[in-house]
């Protein structure tokens, strides 16, 4: 944990010490009274917290805030709904890794169980994002949807971008040698976003690749060796990340 994250309505009121943010500073970071730490505003500023005091039942703060972050990495994620543990290590690592949105989707192939587990139905999956950026030492959070057909997400997204979808079986060119740039007429904007779509554990039917064309997404891979889905999302952002500059 590199940055401890705190909401505004946090600021205002004790931290009780068995917060994890508690315990890493005074277990981890071994942080007494009077000394600084580095800590974030959720999608706001970055600066310094002090711990004023170290009561019985809970911690006392003050912070001075400093600059924003720079905004979030113009790169969107289209997931097809894996199993809840795939599914956090994407949301912490994604997230870390920098991207603007993860959409999960559902897909013909996804195990339709999936959209109900505890990790959606209780919003865990924010604290992986909280890790994530803390992580990365950052304060912004990328957007997070779940559960909506894939039809859907692909309507909502804009006109401009480059896009482009890992699959093993049709894939016509290496990630490697995508350019990152629009490859459709409809996508011939000015817009600098990567969209990336990354099929279930089953992967993407006939009739989803079909519809990942028609909407200007390019098929490819990342070699002949199969990925586990978080290793390949984690693999295929660092790569269109280089490519684009934006590590």
């Amino acid at each position: 944990m590199n940055l401890l994250l705190f909401t505004p309505a946090e600021l205002e009121r004790p931290l009780p010490r068995g917060d994890r943010r508690a315990v890493h500073l005074l277990r981890v970071l071994r942080r007494r009274a009077g000394d600084t730490f580095d800590a974030g505003l959720v999608n706001g500023p970055r600066g310094k917290g002090t711990l004023a005091a170290i009561g019985p039942e809970a911690l006392t703060l003050s912070f001075a805030w400093g600059a924003e972050p720079p905004p979030l990495d113009p790169l969107v994620l289209i997931i097809g709904l894996p199993r809840p543990q795939t599914a956090r290590d994407i949301l912490r690592d994604a997230t870390s890794l920098g991207v603007a949105a993860m959409h999960f989707v559902a897909t013909d192939k996804s195990e339709p169980s999936y959209a109900r587990s505890l990790l959606w139905a209780s919003n865990e999956w924010r604290r992986h994002l909280l890790a994530g950026a803390e992580q990365a030492f950052d304060t912004r959070l990328p957007e997070v949807t779940h559960g909506c057909p894939l039809m859907e997400v692909i309507g909502r997204l804009s006109g401009g971008g480059a896009r482009v979808a890992l699959d093993n079986y049709e894939a016509s060119i290496p990630l490697s040698q995508h350019t990152g740039a629009a490859d459709h007429p409809a996508n011939s904007g000015c817009s600098s976003v990567v969209v990336l779509a990354v099929g279930p554990e089953r992967g993407w039917s006939a009739a989803e690749r079909g519809l990942l064309r028609g909407a200007g997404f390019v098929l490819a891979d990342l070699g002949s060796r199969v990925l586990r889905t978080e290793t390949a999302v984690t693999a295929a952002v660092a790569l269109l990340k280089a490519k684009r500059r934006l590590m």
